[in-house]
């Protein structure tokens, strides 16, 4: 893919915000990374009421792992397959830029008592926010048993632990099922847990590039798929979205959303364009 057509969507987009009614509960709260040698840092970036600022971005231009001073990945298997029975090992070497794309790549290798591999990308302490609209721009695993996810995840989530801290699941797709997407909301609600989850038809989700993207303000939680809202859920001073947040990629196999039924000698990425804020 071309870069300047990267520039053009999203001056498209740009343009397309400015001429939305401004919401005075928009406006971003961000905290900028301070050093600027790597791309994609926009430290001057002043946030808005409109949503309309690029206050931090990653287009994955330089080869190999993605830029450490925006990613760090976690490694391992978790404790229960990270708390959702997932029998992948994430490491490093799964995650890797080449032309302008980012690939985390789940695939059937034995390693370190595991028999599947694959990455797990985060921005904590490197990005954390609070509100603002992500665009993450796409194209997801054909694998059966792969359950990629673009989510954030409450920063304080060691002390407030889940779901408490809070969970946004700005996409997910399930092992069994790659021709639809879930977009869902995780908190703690009284003394339960609670979560809000819809469905979104997606017929070309691993053969074409599709923008998930997430708008988050103090009083709504909407999501989109190719600019088409499909969820929309009010907030509450009882939830805990007025906190930061960070930004999570990843591709698990199995577990929860995975399914029990895993492609014979699995290969299968997730591909993306780019993120931004």
């Amino acid at each position: 893919m071309l870069h300047i057509s990267k520039t053009f969507l999203f001056s498209t987009l740009i343009c397309l915000m400015y001429s939305c009614e401004s919401d005075s509960e928009q406006a971003p709260n961000v905290t900028i990374p301070k050093d600027t040698h790597c791309p994609g840092n926009i430290t001057d970036a002043t946030p808005t009421e409109n949503l309309d600022v690029l206050v931090w971005a990653d287009e994955f231009d330089t080869d190999g792992f993605p830029c450490p001073k925006n990613w760090e990945a976690q490694i391992g298997n978790g404790q229960w397959g990270w708390g959702n029975g997932e029998i992948q090992y994430y490491t490093r070497e799964n995650a890797n830029v080449s032309n302008g794309i980012l690939s985390i790549t789940a695939k059937k290798e034995a390693y370190r008592g595991a028999q599947y591999t694959s990455a797990r990308i985060i921005t904590k302490n490197k990005f954390d926010f609070t509100y603002g609209r992500v665009e993450v721009r796409a194209k997801l695993p054909a694998g059966e048993g792969t359950w990629p996810a673009i989510w954030l995840l409450g920063s304080d989530y060691l002390s407030n632990i889940w779901p408490r801290c809070g969970e946004i699941d700005i996409m997910e797709q399930k092992g069994w099922d790659k021709k639809t997407t879930l977009g869902t909301c995780h908190w703690f609600q009284g003394d339960k847990p609670a979560q809000y989850s819809l469905n979104r038809r997606v017929t070309t989700s691993t053969s074409d590039f599709h923008v998930y993207a997430l708008e988050w303000t103090r009083s709504s939680i909407k999501m989109f798929v190719d600019d088409k809202q499909y969820y929309s859920m009010s907030l509450n001073k009882n939830m805990p979205f007025d906190n930061d947040f960070f930004i999570i990629l990843n591709v698990a196999v199995g577990g929860t959303l995975g399914g029990t039924s895993i492609e014979a000698n699995l290969e299968s990425s997730m591909e993306i364009d780019y993120v931004r804020v």
